[in-house]
């Protein structure tokens, strides 16, 4: 629909889209591939040089979303992993592109239709959303940062 790098992201997404359906463990990530390996808590803190209590915290960090970044890349390459970190779209760009192009242009024919309602000139439904529908169209290719002030 835009450019290479668009296009380029809009695959990438393809590709992630399954990592949405992947529940998290109830205990976190961290816990779940460590118990996996049937690593303790003073395994991992040794490998990282923590205590075990600051392991203990970590796990509750990870499950209430406190951890930062920087920790979970540190520990999962304590226990031989991969750190993955993504935003995923709930839909593609481009239906999130043309889902918030279609609000913009209702907004804006809803002004020009009370306008056209006070001088009698309304239009029809049929028109109303071919209009709507050009207009999002026009909007996408104008400029997508309009699209969301």
């Amino acid at each position: 629909m835009f450019n290479l790098a668009y296009r380029q992201l809009s695959e990438l997404f393809e590709k992630l889209a399954a990592v949405k359906a992947v529940p998290l463990p109830a205990k976190g990530w961290v816990r779940a591939i460590r118990d996996g390996l049937g690593m303790s808590r003073r395994q991992l803190a040794e490998r990282l040089g923590l205590s075990t209590s600051r392991i203990q915290r970590l796990e509750q960090d990870e499950t209430t979303g406190a951890v930062t970044i920087k920790t979970l890349r540190r520990t999962a390459e304590a226990m031989d992993c991969v750190f993955v970190y993504a935003i995923v779209p709930r839909t593609s760009l481009d239906d999130t592109l043309q889902k918030q192009a279609k609000y913009k242009a209702k907004q804006h024919l809803q002004n020009i239709s009370h306008s056209m309602s006070l001088e009698e000139q309304t239009l029809e439904n049929k028109a109303n959303q071919s209009m709507l529908d050009q207009l999002a169209e026009q909007m996408i290719k104008k400029s997508k940062h309009q699209l969301w002030d």
